[in-house]
């Protein structure tokens, strides 16, 4: 079973505690962490890059030159693409759909193992009394600070703290998501993942959800 550090909100630590089995099962498959981030990266593509074909190109409504006599290689228009400022042969073309779905259990799978990696890491580390009565960054960045976390952080609420997501959305590499709503790539991208420790009440739900 895993365990992971207790810290105030403060900074300070007040003890550890064993993580739930039902999300931290100590399973890390590759194959379906591959497949999430895959699909989770490709999910964000909109989709919209377009390029002109010859038949959006202005111009080259005559013919460049007679078709013979001039030596040259014959050309029926200056939209071709190989003229400079011809139209592109098999471009992208807008509202092009590039989802990726995946089945729940995989998704399910994939979940539990990032948050396996990172508890095999010790990257995991719990919160209690975490709700700033109002925006402050210094407090979110001395808390950070008095962790001793490094590289990208990941906060996990219980429930909405707007308070907590203003203070924080000026720190570069600093996330706050509502526990449940993270998907597996949130959960590699953070080096640290900072739960809020009743959140963990909801560790089954979220293993499935």
């Amino acid at each position: 079973m895993f365990k992971a550090p207790v810290f105030s909100a403060a900074g300070e630590r007040t003890g550890e505690r064993d993580l739930p089995e039902s999300l931290f099962d100590g399973e890390v498959h590759e194959a379906a962490l591959w497949q999430s981030v895959k699909a989770y990266l490709a999910n964000q593509r909109q989709g919209t890059a377009s390029t002109k074909t010859r038949a959006y190109v202005s111009g080259g409504n005559s013919k460049p030159w007679r078709q013979k006599g001039t030596g040259r290689a014959r050309q029926g228009s200056t939209r071709s693409a190989q003229w400079r400022g011809g139209g592109s042969v098999f471009g992208p073309r807008a509202n092009r759909d590039f989802h990726e779905g995946m089945p729940k259990k995989m998704k399910w799978l994939a979940r539990r193992s990032a948050y396996n990696a990172r508890a095999q890491d010790g990257k995991v580390v719990l919160v209690e009394g975490l709700a700033p009565q109002a925006p402050k960054t210094k407090e979110v960045l001395h808390f950070l600070q008095a962790v001793g976390t490094h590289g990208n952080v990941l906060f996990l609420t219980d429930a909405q703290q707007p308070n907590l997501y203003l203070s924080a959305r000026n720190l570069q590499g600093v996330e706050v998501q509502v526990f449940g709503n993270e998907s597996a790539y949130h959960v590699l991208w953070a080096d640290t993942v900072v739960i809020e420790a009743s959140a963990l009440e909801r560790a089954a739900e979220v293993a499935h959800a």
